[in-house]
């Protein structure tokens, strides 16, 4: 549940479900169905293979509470994985299967809607899931887990880091390392945030799980402008798990800093192919853009809009894509209207950071500038906001601290995003360059 990097790889509120899963599995379902999941444990696609065991079982016996929401966990994190918003739908009727069998007691399944709530972007409701969760068992080190994420994206930090201790001390694995490192990140305490991702990755055993930890680690690298770590975590992670999307992503990154734009386009299509989500189709365009391929970069930014009303007709929100992509290539007023609703429902420095942006793109400096710079206060260092603050105060006449904050962002990251870093390089010589 995060956007490390300039421009996120997966939509915030997902990502973090492959291990909240993987977890749920060794804690929640009754023995019969984790028989049922260690017979597929070594099958290709063990996701889609523990879905199909759910499913058997519960033909077997239907009234299985702790199946159904194991399967409805399962149905969220396969939307994950394919970018299809219709198994929140499979998801949402599994998990509402497990309360009417049995409603009350059932934690397994409150942390499932909770899990399910933050997909969809309704964090408020996920924090409000987890807790009753909690309620009944405090001990449900998955329930922590998305409450870390919940509170989180709802700008409650120290709220965040004290449910991350609760699950740190129940479960120290896989979903709680890759929790703790995205908490130091944003602190900015990257030293701390790549130790806890290689404890993440020393308790994996390759597959989907190596991958997405070598994903974050890439990303980690590449946050930094360290291309060589970046380029060989994501080629190490694509070994454990070839074709993965969020691993490709990070290559097309690599690649494009590189000027490798032939392989860099090649990547990136395999990533719109396997997952066509906004972002992606976003971040596509803009490498596009920025070799000057105007028209293909338009037909990719034609898709955004169509893909996001396919997430919202399954009941995800994703006002934040809508926001900075309508500030960067379409209405001022549009991104001004989405980014004061995403600031509505959570003040975060994602949502502080779209704000700023998208008033700036109305001419809206002054009131931008407030926002710009709580999106910077908690410690991490993001390129892209960095880069959006440092126009900010241009704008306003602050130039003697726009010179140093567009350095920083160049500093920190410069390949954070081909069509922007370049303009980030421009606007600070005009200022007169690096203080």
């Amino acid at each position: 549940m995060r956007r490390r990097t300039a421009v996120s790889a997966v939509v915030v509120g997902i990502v973090f479900l492959l291990v909240a899963v993987a977890a749920y599995y060794t804690t929640a379902v009754d023995r019969a169905a984790a028989r049922l999941e260690q017979a597929v444990v070594d099958q290709v696609d063990p996701l889609s293979a523990s879905i199909e065991a759910a499913q058997r079982r519960l033909t077997d016996v239907p009234g299985d509470y702790r199946t159904w929401a194991q399967l409805g966990s399962a149905y969220v994190e396969q939307a994950r994985v394919t970018a299809d918003p219709t198994y929140y739908d499979k998801a949402d009727g599994a998990l509402r299967e497990s309360l009417v069998l049995r409603a009350e007691g059932n934690d397994a399944a409150l942390t499932g809607q909770g899990a399910l709530a933050n997909a969809r972007h309704d964090f408020a409701a996920a924090a409000g899931l987890a807790e009753q969760a909690l309620a009944i068992n405090p001990y449900n080190a998955t329930a922590w887990g998305v409450l870390t994420d919940a509170r989180t994206q709802l700008g409650n930090y120290p709220g965040a880091t004290e449910a991350l201790g609760r699950m740190l001390a129940l479960n120290p694995g896989l979903a709680s390392f890759t929790r703790a490192s995205y908490d130091a990140e944003l602190h900015g305490d990257l030293p701390a945030a790549r130790a806890a991702l290689e404890q993440a990755l020393d308790s994996t055993q390759g597959g989907a799980a190596e991958a997405f930890c070598r994903t974050y680690l890439g990303a980690l690298a590449f946050s930094t402008g360290d291309l060589d770590e970046a380029e060989a975590q994501y080629a190490a992670g694509l070994d454990a798990r070839p074709g993965d999307a969020a691993l490709m992503l990070g290559r097309a990154r690599v690649l494009t800093a590189r000027g490798q734009w032939a392989a860099a386009e090649e990547a990136f299509r395999a990533v719109v192919d396997a997952q066509p989500l906004p972002e992606h189709l976003v971040e596509y365009g803009e490498f596009l853009q920025a070799q000057g391929r105007v028209d293909d970069a338009q037909q990719q930014f034609a898709l955004v809009g169509t893909v996001g009303e396919l997430f919202a007709a399954s009941g995800a929100t994703d006002d934040l894509t809508t926001a900075l992509f309508a500030a960067d290539h379409g209405d001022p007023s549009e991104a001004v209207a989405a980014a004061q609703t995403e600031f509505d429902r959570r003040q975060n420095v994602d949502s502080h950071d779209a704000l700023a942006w998208a008033l700036h793109s109305a001419g809206r400096d002054a009131e931008a500038l407030p926002h710009a710079v709580q999106s910077t206060a908690l410690g991490g260092r993001n390129a892209l906001f960095l880069y959006h603050r440092g126009v900010i105060e241009a704008a306003v006449g602050q130039i003697d601290q726009a010179r140093a904050t567009l350095a920083l962002a160049l500093a920190t990251n410069p390949h954070f995003s081909p069509l922007h870093a370049p303009r980030a390089e421009e606007l600070l010589t005009s200022l007169g360059g690096r203080p």
